[in-house]
């Protein structure tokens, strides 16, 4: 059987295991974005120790090391690019909101006429800038071994590993905010998609800065939970 399946590649393929299960209950019946967003932040949690996982096995092969970079590439654009586009998806045209009901005016204007054109082209916008992002860094980082040792110290790019701290941060907007906020995620896939394609360097995080996200994904998480649980004894 080809490929690699010691544990070093574990947290990558549960990753991508997350991102599919995400897009299912995104996508699944009526949809619901607001569990699909719970799926995001678990991948983003394996991505923030896959690499660190990986590199305490010393005796890796090179064949070992460009398969963990192709693969963890690849899982990322399904985790940080097709997921958070399918919630965006579900948000636009077939999930309900928070408060349980179909904003009905949104909705009828988001599956006809030029808002859903502009929404599509935004979708797919994303998902093309996570894809071009993740293979320069690829590119990049092969030539980088090529001449140095040890890890990158900066990201040229905004790492598509952002959305899973983002778009869980627009989503507790929902409790604030009067109005239904389809329109602050998709806006949301759009600065961020830009910010994938630009030329922004960003320190790579360090072990504390690590840490201090998944803190804060983790009461994200838990704000979530409980403002679905409390709004769901007050609808009924």
């Amino acid at each position: 059987m080809i490929g690699y399946y010691n544990y070093t590649v574990w947290l990558t393929y549960l990753s991508l295991i997350s991102a599919a299960l995400g897009i299912g209950a995104s996508l699944h019946g009526i949809g619901h974005p607001y569990i699909g967003i719970f799926f995001l932040m678990l991948s983003g949690l394996c991505d923030a120790f896959d690499g660190r996982v990986a590199r305490r096995k010393k005796d890796r092969t090179e064949e070992e090391k460009k398969f963990g970079i192709q693969i963890d590439s690849l899982a990322d654009l399904v985790a940080f690019g097709v997921l958070p586009a399918c919630i965006g998806l579900s948000l636009a045209t077939l999930g309900p909101d928070l408060r349980g009901s179909i904003i009905k005016d949104f909705r009828e204007l988001c599956v006809q006429g030029f808002l859903s054109s502009v929404l599509i082209i935004i979708l797919v916008f994303y998902v093309l800038a996570a894809l071009i992002r993740l293979a320069y860094y690829n590119v990049l980082e092969e030539e980088r071994q090529k001449t140095e040792t040890g890890n990158r110290k900066y990201f040229v790019g905004m790492p598509v590993t952002a959305a899973s701290l983002l778009f869980p941060t627009i989503m507790l907007a929902q409790y604030l905010l009067p109005f239904d906020i389809t329109w602050l995620y998709f806006l949301g896939l759009l600065v961020l998609g830009i910010l994938f394609l630009s030329n922004i360097r960003v320190p790579k995080p360090t072990l504390k800065g690590i840490l201090i996200m998944v803190a804060i994904g983790a009461a994200e998480g838990v704000l979530l939970i409980i403002g679905m649980f409390l709004l769901s004894h007050i609808r009924y």
